[in-house]
């Protein structure tokens, strides 16, 4: 009989999530102990949100979602990102992940969160917008280049519907992230992020506004750059980046969004401010 539990971060939540995530997909830096311990337990943000399943004492699917802030139509709210989900090939097509996802965001509008975004891929975008309701806002922009983004970051903040909303603390956690540590240097007016991509000649790229502490310094070995996100419309002409073909990328990788406080509430696309700092792909 299937029973379910919150989901948490004790060390022995943990452990049997690692076992679970090394049953359902390949071995992972990300999945290991310290990686999940960081997730889970430390981000200055809040508790993860979420729900297990159990079959017995066997842990058998698992749904969590990671607190963050984000200024939504110039308000700054309580969200959640839509992250972590597993079941075991032996109890899949039983309707789990639904049942852990509605209890999830029952428990979350409960708590006080406004809404839940995430990254899906082409394969698990349309169970989340048919089954779970959410908005395809639109699609992530993936180029390479060189150098700096350019473009005009106060016009950023002054449309961007969406946006993630760093506090020192949350950054400094953002960059510790175990599996893959995240390192930054000041350009001029902004701070430049860098991590750990398709290779160590083409790290992942994003910038923010300078006015956080840079929490941590160095600078990536190459100019080449990997960007991975949404800018507002008009706010940036990617000069010196180019388009990475449909047929060269894994998946394409869609934002997705679902209110819980206002049922109707909609995300524009072109007035969207997302990095590869927002999600965990990097």
């Amino acid at each position: 009989m299937i029973s379910f539990l919150p989901a948490g971060s004790t060390e022995q939540q943990l452990l049997r999530y690692r076992q679970l995530f090394s049953v359902c997909f390949p071995a992972s830096p990300k999945f290991s102990f310290s990686a999940l311990h960081w997730l889970y337990a430390e981000n200055p943000d809040g508790a993860v949100v979420g729900f297990d399943a159990f079959d017995g004492d066997l842990l058998v699917a698992h749904y969590v979602c990671i607190p963050a802030a984000v200024r939504l139509g110039g308000r700054t709210v309580r969200a959640l990102l839509s992250l972590n989900t597993a079941t075991r090939p032996s109890h899949q097509g039983q309707g789990l992940f639904s049942k852990l996802a509605e209890m999830t965001y029952q428990t979350a509008a409960d708590q006080g969160y406004e809404c839940i975004y995430g990254v899906a891929n082409a394969n698990s975008t349309p169970g989340f917008v048919r089954k779970l309701g959410f908005q395809l806002v639109e699609p992530l922009a993936a180029k390479v280049g060189l150098g700096g983004l350019g473009g005009d970051l106060q016009g950023v903040d002054r449309q961007a519907q969406f946006q993630r909303v760093w506090s020192p603390e949350s950054l400094c956690w953002r960059c510790s992230n175990p599996a893959n540590r995240v390192g930054g240097w000041v350009r001029s007016d902004r701070h430049a992020f860098h991590a750990r991509a398709l290779s160590g000649l083409v790290p992942a790229y994003a910038e923010l506004p300078a006015e956080l502490p840079m929490p941590t310094v160095s600078r990536p070995l190459t100019p080449l750059r990997l960007y991975i996100g949404l800018r507002p419309s008009g706010t940036c002409m990617f000069s010196s980046y180019v388009d990475i073909p449909d047929r060269l990328r894994p998946s394409p990788l869609n934002l997705i969004f679902r209110p819980l406080s206002v049922s109707d509430e909609r995300l524009e696309a072109g007035q969207i401010h997302f990095t590869f700092l927002d999600f965990d792909a990097y």
